[in-house]
């Protein structure tokens, strides 16, 4: 430790040292100044004037808005292709293996830039002849549009009633559980507690007055207005991120559900279990203790791989630190704010997978 910090020490005295000899001004002063750019998709509002602490702001909540979805995506795609990689069918068992060999093996730099070239693609019109193909969906190069709910005091009922529902749900799986210890008798866990959570927010949702007016958009003869909206550009990347990264998801849950042994399939059929009750009951709750740490690195690598998108024009935190390093010349303080604030979604993310892998080991009794 003592070598690691001296080592800091040095490396920062000499940067500092090096920047004081070539006149060259440090500090992070300048992130109180107006910022002078304006950013194309922002989760919240920003201008030109506004400070650049705000756009780096900006930046990551789009970075996580990428990640997140990402993850969550990646983590049914994944899942799914994983167990069907193991299906007794053999169409499904080849086309998931090539879905496996194909992406894994293409650079999701490559991905990126394939998807957006896609989006932005001839078969796209603009969005003054955007395509229509549900109600109040429209898709167009400009992005995809769609309705959205007018905020009412009934939404935030609603969002009361589901956050109340997620408790009742968490004590119900929790009285499930101690009851299947006691008796041996299963009861069904997953659909019971989403039906308590929807019930939550339903029951807030009538309580709240029901409200239910949409902003719709509306397309015009120039673009498509009103309601919400993604950008090609996110769309690239999520769905780059999301098919490159489910590729290896996919191996680590086939290989997870593989590393249990073979005599607990057996025992499951031996008490009559169908194959999903096996996969449910047996195979993946024994899975979990060897597929959560790689899986852990994956949710890194998609969260860090998520600095890619500046190559397709999604205006994330690499984004952001690039336009600033060019107008104020602060590269070394650009540089370390991207490397702090990665290395706090790395050990965020690894904290939390951590306290789930602790929870699903395996307790010998």
């Amino acid at each position: 430790m003592a070598v690691i910090a001296a080592a800091i020490w040095f490396l920062a005295h000499n940067t500092l040292e090096n920047m004081r000899v070539r006149g060259i001004q440090s500090g992070f002063g300048f992130l109180a100044q107006p910022a002078g750019f304006d950013i194309g998709e922002s989760a919240f509002a920003f201008d030109s004037g506004e400070p650049y602490w705000k756009a780096f702001l900006v930046g990551l909540s789009n970075t996580l808005r990428a990640a997140l979805v990402g993850i969550v995506l990646t983590t049914i795609l994944g899942t799914l292709i994983g167990i069907g990689r193991l299906s007794r069918n053999f169409l499904v068992r080849g086309l998931c293996t090539g879905y496996v060999e194909l992406f894994r093996n293409i650079p999701v730099l490559i991905q990126l830039l394939m998807w957006y070239t896609v989006l932005n693609g001839d078969w796209l019109p603009p969005a003054s002849e955007a395509l229509h193909p549900l109600p109040g969906i429209f898709l167009s190069k400009s992005g995809m549009s769609f309705p959205v709910p007018e905020w009412e005091q009934g939404h935030g009922v609603s969002l009361a009633g589901f956050a109340i529902g997620i408790v009742v749900a968490w004590l119900y799986r929790r009285w499930a559980r101690s009851a299947f210890e006691k008796t041996g008798v299963a009861r069904p866990m997953v659909w019971p507690a989403l039906l308590i959570a929807c019930a939550g927010a339903l029951l807030g949702w009538l309580a709240g007055g029901a409200p239910t007016a949409l902003e719709m958009p509306v397309r015009n003869d120039l673009n498509v207005s009103g309601g919400g909206a993604v950008t090609p550009e996110f769309l690239a990347v999520t769905l780059g991120l999301t098919i490159y990264t489910a590729s290896f998801v996919a191996e680590i849950v086939r290989s997870g559900i593989q590393s249990v042994s073979w005599g607990q399939t057996e025992a499951a059929g031996a008490l009559g279990l169908s194959r999903a009750q096996a996969l449910k009951l047996v195979l993946l709750p024994q899975a979990l203790r060897v597929i959560i740490p790689p899986l852990t690195n994956q949710y890194l690598n998609l969260t860090k791989n998520s600095s890619l998108a500046v190559a397709v024009g999604y205006p994330d935190l690499v984004s952001i630190s690039n336009t600033t390093l060019n107008q104020t010349g602060r590269a070394v303080e650009c540089i370390t704010i991207l490397m702090a604030v990665y290395l706090t979604l790395s050990l965020v993310t690894a904290a939390l997978m951590n306290w789930y892998n602790a929870r699903s080991a395996i307790r010998e009794r």
